[in-house]
């Protein structure tokens, strides 16, 4: 098991241009990614033809692609894991949209047809769209549920991520689910 401290130290490294850091890297942080993700899945339809490991590995792609990151620490960078993965089943469920209603014909096997439901599927880019409201008005309080609920990091780690007290993290937490719920009831 490895340390908080080794992970920080080796982004720090890696940060600063050591490519066998990163080599090092992706052993010690691929659980938790799969456990990122596992949470993530959790939320989707049963017959979601993403995988966790395929989440974990195109995650895994846009953060090594993160050149001008300068990483902090282990919860920094689980913090962007977690937006990463967010985005991919936000981009993942508005293809599958667009795909339905005619866009983007192409020819496709049947093997390849990602099945989603569409009650998943909207409420997904429903959360979405009322997420970028909520960021419009109080970006830390979105960013507060996007760690927590989303990235599943603890109420220490959001604290870390975001800089603020985790009594902060707490109360930000419970006004935007409020906010959230309010939109999405106000939306439908």
């Amino acid at each position: 098991m490895s340390s908080p401290s080794e992970i920080t130290g080796l982004l720090v490294d890696w940060s600063n241009g050591d490519k066998a850091a990163l080599d090092k890297l992706f052993p010690l942080v691929e659980k938790e990614l799969h456990r990122l993700a596992h949470r993530y899945m959790r939320r989707e339809n049963r017959n979601h033809t993403l995988q966790t490991s395929a989440l974990v590995n195109e995650a895994y792609i846009r953060l090594v692609d993160q050149k001008n990151t300068r990483w902090q620490n282990r919860a920094h960078f689980f913090g962007i894991a977690a937006t990463i993965m967010r985005r991919i089943l936000l981009n993942y469920a508005r293809d599958q949209r667009r795909k339905k209603r005619g866009g983007d014909v192409i020819q496709v096997s049947l093997s390849d047809v990602a099945v989603m439901g569409d009650q998943k599927s909207s409420e997904l880019i429903a959360l979405d769209d009322a997420l970028m409201k909520l960021a419009e008005v109080d970006e830390r309080k979105s960013r507060v549920i996007e760690l927590r609920h989303f990235g599943g990091l603890s109420v220490e780690e959001t604290a870390e991520v975001v800089g603020i007290s985790t009594a902060t993290v707490n109360r930000d937490f419970k006004i935007a689910v409020a906010w959230l719920a309010r939109e999405m009831a106000h939306g439908s």
